[in-house]
């Protein structure tokens, strides 16, 4: 039987892209159906449900955060130990701001 395909949790923009030293220049290298990973960061001064994105490289780059107020049940979801990943679905300049939107998946 073959797998199940992921379960498509949040759709979002990933914000603070603005705040991402070096995007620009590593812009080029993003592509629609990428593969992109979350993580966690419970120690967050700002958001105490922060859930970074950032690339599979290696090392990895980070792109910025799944948005506030949208993040707590995919946090909650990772703090439990479930097997969460994410695909950018679309990119685009408007002006200085790298529009980055992405797909949060549970991985079945």
């Amino acid at each position: 039987m073959a797998a199940a395909s992921p379960l498509v949790l949040l759709e979002c923009l990933i914000a603070g892209t603005t705040h991402r030293e070096g995007l620009p220049a590593y812009e080029p290298k993003l592509q629609p159906g990428q593969a992109l990973t979350l993580q966690r960061e419970p120690d967050s001064a700002y958001d105490d449900w922060a859930v970074r994105v950032l690339t599979t490289d290696t090392p990895p780059f980070w792109l910025g955060y799944l948005p506030e107020g949208r993040n707590e049940t995919i946090a909650r979801l990772l703090d439990a130990g479930f097997n969460l990943s994410a695909r950018l679905t679309h990119k685009a300049w408007e002006d200085d701001w790298l529009h980055l939107e992405i797909e949060v998946l549970l991985n079945r």
